[in-house]
């Protein structure tokens, strides 16, 4: 899944680029974009921000459901998942970031007063919405940075931030791919802890397992998040997406058909423009300008 995981500190904030997967220290270029506060979609939970100017190309994709701490409603999900195949089709969008715009929360998981007015067959449908939504999420083509500046508890991490799979204290288990995911992120023996404990970890343990890349400083993790996002923005579009492509499915091969399969993705750039661009670019001197072509 995106895996360009940022935790802030006092509760890491961490970019995993496994996607991924979804913060900014000092060195980063700000420049004159719509990278300020975001604009608010009205009568919207989850909703896409493109930032232009040089920042053209990323995505931001807000959570904004204050009153519920973003809690995964039926609505909130329907329409991440209208965003996620947006950006699925999206030519133009080079990598996404994931962010909350609710103070202390990035999301609080399940809706757990929406699900207790469901039956039985509304929950086996709501699960299988909600397991299919993440599964779109990490399948993007495109590299996703997850902004975490608070709770992120069950389906959903600055001193504020806490991560966990909690869901065993409700006597139920992880439904959306969580027994899944963290064993093949952290390893199997750190998961089971994890999950049999209910056990909530701030951003510094979240790090020290492997489930955040960065912990920040800061207030929020947003400014690291666009610093990364700016460093990929710059490389072979195509590119970028095989790669991805390569790591995702290659790793879960054994080695030589991982390398077969790292070979057929290399093979897909060989006839682009972009490929013939960076040669010319690397002889000539001067910066690329790479078309997704």
């Amino acid at each position: 899944m995106l895996r360009t995981f940022l935790a802030r500190s006092c509760q890491p904030q961490r970019i995993i680029t496994r996607a991924v997967a979804p913060s900014a220290p000092s060195g980063i270029r700000f420049i004159a974009t719509t990278s300020q506060p975001a604009t608010h979609a009205e009568g919207k939970d989850c909703y896409l921000e493109r930032l232009t100017g040089d920042d053209q190309g990323i995505a931001v994709l807000n959570f904004n459901r204050p009153k519920a701490f973003n809690a995964l409603s039926r609505k909130f999900v329907g329409e991440f998942r209208e965003a996620l195949q947006e950006l699925r089709y999206d030519n133009d969008a080079r990598v996404v970031i994931i962010r909350s715009l609710v103070e202390g929360a990035f999301c609080a998981g399940a809706d757990l007063r929406e699900r207790s007015t469901m039956n039985m067959t509304e929950v086996r449908q709501f699960l299988t919405s909600l397991r299919d939504s993440f599964r779109e999420l990490e399948t993007l083509p495109i590299p996703t940075i997850a902004v975490i500046d608070g709770a992120a508890l069950g389906g959903g991490g600055n001193k504020k931030v806490k991560i966990g799979l909690v869901e065993t204290k409700l006597a139920i288990i992880p439904g959306a791919g969580g027994t899944q995911r963290l064993p093949r992120l952290i390893g199997i023996p750190k998961a089971k802890e994890l999950i049999f404990s209910s056990k909530i970890l701030n951003s510094a343990a979240a790090k020290d397992y492997g489930i955040l890349n960065h912990a920040v400083t800061e207030e929020s993790g947003y400014n690291k998040a666009l610093e990364v996002a700016r460093e990929i923005l710059p490389m072979g579009p195509l590119a970028i997406r095989m790669a991805k492509t390569a790591i995702d499915k290659g790793t879960q091969f054994e080695i030589d058909s991982g390398l077969e399969y790292e070979q057929a993705c290399y093979a897909q750039i060989m006839p682009s423009e972009d490929r013939l661009e960076g040669l010319a670019s690397f002889r000539e001197k001067r910066k690329p300008v790479y078309k997704g072509k």
